[in-house]
Parts: C-alpha cells; structure tokens; sequence
C-alpha cells in the first residue's frame, strides 16, 4: 500500500540510559511537536528512574536487561518499528541535545519520499557559535573526509544522532548490521554502500547538560580507534551491502 503523508505511521525512537531529569522533557517536547507520532524509549539497563520517567511522559518503553550501547538500542527501535508496522522512524537522544522544534525538518523529505535516510546536521547553519568541543570538531571533520574518501559523498557532521529513515533502511538498521556502540560514520558508509539514498538537513542542538560523554578522558581515543576499524569492516563487507542493495531493488543514489 503507498504511504501518503496523512497516512504514514511515525515513531520517535528515543535511546536513553540514565537520563532521569532529562528524558521525560524530550518525549513531552516531541509528543507537542508531532502529536500524530507514536514514541518509544528504549532504556539500555538504567539504573535510576528513566523508564518511569519517559513512561510517564507518555512513551511506550523497551528495556534492556543489560546495558548493550547506542547502537544496539537503535536496533531495538528498529525492530520495534518493523514489528508494528511503523513507515517512518526519527531518531533522537534522550539527554536533549536534539531539539524537538527540528522533527519536522527531518521528516518532511521523507513524506515527500525524497529520500531514505535524513541525518540533521548542526553544521549547516553556520551561526558562528557553534559550541562543539575542539576534540570532537577534529574527529568530525577528519571522519568527514574518511566518508568523501571512501564513497565519494559528502557528509558535514558523521557523528549526528539526530536522524529520520523510511521503511526501507528501518529494515536495513533491524537486520543486525549495527554496530554495538556507536553508529555513526560507519553506518552512513553502510547506508551509501548499500544504495540508500541519503541527504543532510540543517538543525539546530544544544550540547549535552549531565550524563555522560563520550568526549571525555580516554573515550575520544577509543571511538577513534574503533571508528577506523568499524569503517574497514564496512568495507571489507561490499558484497553484503551489494547483495542487500540487489534484492531492495536500489540504485545508486544519495547525496
């Protein structure tokens, strides 16, 4: 059946792991921004009060009985979505860095089937105050080049979280392709790799209040080191994405 814009079923997929005082703020944000959108919180083994607080919110709730990563929570969403039937799916962090007034952005090319997959990039404004930490800046930038490198696509900001797909790469991100952790740039070479048609949209963030971060002591270096290696696999792995592309009938498209 072709999905329409007032048809299409949408679900706000919000990865969060000891987010109390935060969560619950952004599932009440996105539910008055896309009131029409479902919302699931996938809890990754909290350990305080997250799950009732984005139950209470209004989110339906998926916990882990363990803590598994970023990326296994997106393919918990995932496979949500695909389990109840969901055409769109909009990613966004529990810890209220992604702005829930940017939804729209990244869903109306979407609706417009434009595009498979939307990444909101906060490089794109250029407003000149920018508050991205000088490590992470570098990473980003030299992780952009890797991707121009290796696909010949040009991607702004590779660690963006904040992204919105259609049933097409909600199967791909269900199939056990993610990596565990940290689906940034390795996953965007995947996406391209695999035929996914993929663009960047202006929006706005705000940096991370609380919690932890991964830009802090020894992490910036691991998430380095394993984003190389991560990129390699991607690679090494060109027919599986070849044969993915072959059988969901794609070209090569994207941006």
């Amino acid at each position: 059946m072709e999905v329409t814009p007032s048809s299409a079923r949408i679900l706000i997929i919000v990865p969060c792991f000891n987010e109390e005082g935060r969560v619950g703020h952004v599932i009440q944000d996105a539910r008055r921004v896309l009131p029409s959108a479902d919302v699931v919180a996938i809890d990754d083994a909290s350990s305080d009060r997250t799950a009732a607080e984005a139950i209470s919110a209004g989110a339906t709730v998926v916990r882990h009985v363990c803590n598994l990563g970023a990326g296994t929570a997106l393919e918990t969403g995932c496979l949500y979505a695909v389990r109840n039937g969901y055409d769109i799916a909009l990613h966004m962090d529990g810890d209220g860095q992604h702005l829930a007034e940017e939804l729209p952005s990244l869903l109306t090319p979407l609706l417009a089937g434009e595009v498979d997959l939307v990444i909101g990039s906060r490089f794109q404004l250029r407003t000149g105050d920018d508050a991205t930490p000088f490590i992470r800046r570098v990473g980003q930038r030299l992780f952009s080049f890797l991707l121009f490198l290796l696909s010949g696509k040009r991607c702004s900001d590779p660690t963006s979280g904040f992204r919105g797909f259609n049933r097409r790469v909600i199967r791909l991100f269900a199939s056990g392709v993610l990596p565990y952790d940290y689906p940034d740039s390795d996953v965007i070479l995947m996406s391209f790799m695999a035929g996914i048609r993929v663009i960047e949209v202006p929006v706005r963030m705000k940096e991370r209040v609380g919690g932890k971060s991964m830009h802090s002591g020894i992490e910036p270096l691991y998430y380095g080191i394993k984003m190389f290696l991560s990129l390699l696999v991607v690679l090494l792995n060109f027919r599986v994405w070849r044969r993915w592309r072959r059988e969901n009938c794609l070209t090569a498209s994207g941006s």
